[in-house]
């Protein structure tokens, strides 16, 4: 069953058809860079371009960096703040011409380690963070998603969490990986107080280096990378919008 993947972020949008029963790309991935000011408006017309270049008609699963509730994004973090309360899912659906469901970005790559990665028949609670221009986490128990749970938020520091540890804070600080590595440890050891989960799951780009920071990670609680990487949120995308193809 192949379904349009796309994955909304704060600096690029990124899509690709999915193979949802086995969980892999069926076509290269295409990158395009968030137009800014990403207004409903510009970040739509992208939208509408991936599903032209994959020449798709079918259902599309889009993930986007908000809390999303029957459709309707009521945040806007890191895009336009024309995106809060906006009826994003009926307005893509509308201007791509496509059966769509619309969920949070975290979610989706929850959803997606869950069913084909690293969180595949965990029994306890795992908390997934997703670390890029944001912090974006999902939290399941028992393989249940509590969805839209917006951990990157937490102060910490007197700040927020993602302001200080999100993985585009590295890049603009120029921070060594053990100097980013303890931040990430500091907010991580925070979700393991506040929650003790029994696995965290680190996704996002930089998981494709979990090895040059993980040394500076000093917690309780198993910490690994996202098995899918940065195709996590493609991926979960796809398989929320499974049932679209299903009916």
């Amino acid at each position: 069953m192949e379904i349009l993947g796309i994955d909304i972020g704060g600096s690029g949008i990124k899509g690709a058809t999915v193979d949802t029963v086995s969980g892999t790309l069926r076509a290269e991935r295409l990158r395009i860079d968030t137009p800014q000011p990403s207004t409903p408006e510009a970040v739509t017309e992208v939208v509408c371009t991936l599903v032209r270049h994959f020449e798709w008609t079918g259902p599309v699963g889009c993930a986007f960096p908000a809390i999303v509730k029957s459709g309707v994004t009521r945040s806007a973090a890191n895009v336009d703040k024309g995106w809060v309360n906006y009826p994003a899912q009926e307005k893509l659906g509308q201007h791509t011409g496509c059966p769509l469901v619309l969920s949070n970005d975290a979610d989706a790559a929850g959803i997606a380690e869950f069913t084909f990665g690293a969180g595949q028949g965990h029994p306890g609670l795992v908390l997934v963070i997703t670390l890029g221009t944001g912090i974006g986490s999902a939290m399941f128990y028992r393989g249940v998603l509590v969805p839209n749970s917006e951990l990157g938020h937490l102060e910490i520091r007197g700040r927020e969490a993602e302001k200080w540890t999100a993985s585009v804070v590295r890049k603009r600080m120029g921070l060594k990986w053990k100097e980013w590595g303890a931040r990430l440890n500091d907010y991580l050891a925070h979700l393991e107080f506040i929650f003790s989960p029994d696995l965290f799951i680190l996704g996002g780009g930089v998981s494709r280096r979990f090895e040059r920071f993980s040394p500076y990670l000093n917690l309780e609680t198993e910490v690994v990378p996202a098995a899918l990487r940065n195709d996590a949120g493609i991926i979960g995308a796809a398989l929320a919008a499974r049932h679209l193809a299903e009916a």
